[in-house]
């Protein structure tokens, strides 16, 4: 698991996740104008006041973990429904920007994969 190509894995991860997490609370990468649909619903979480700010927090502490080598499965179990959701975000509203989705779910895969020994014994009854 500690393997050259893992921790390569592991740190790209976590620096995704810290810079767009970041970018949701202070907005330093300037994004382009996604389609009409998903800037409603950007546009309506933001209404919200936490949403976004939670999922940031989410991303940060995730991609400090992973960098930081602190509980690796689990900070890539937490990041499963947050990927999950950007994938499908991107895959129902904004299509055009999958790519940046599709690198976070495959890394976190590849992760899971990688650990899979750890996760056995939520499965053995």
């Amino acid at each position: 698991m500690n393997s050259k190509f893992t921790q390569i894995v592991r740190i790209m991860l976590g620096l995704i996740l810290i810079v767009f997490g970041v970018n949701k609370i202070y907005s330093f990468i300037p994004l382009p104008q996604p389609p009409q649909a998903a800037a409603d619903f950007m546009s309506s979480m933001s209404d919200t006041g936490y949403i976004l700010t939670v999922v940031a927090i989410f991303e940060i502490v995730i991609g400090l973990m992973l960098i930081f080598r602190i509980w690796v499965p689990f900070a890539l179990l937490l990041l499963v429904p947050i990927s999950v959701n950007i994938l499908l975000f991107h895959l129902f509203l904004d299509i055009p920007a999958i790519g940046t989705a599709l690198l976070v779910v495959v890394l976190n895969a590849i992760l899971l994969y990688k650990h899979r020994v750890k996760y056995k014994p939520l499965f053995v009854s």
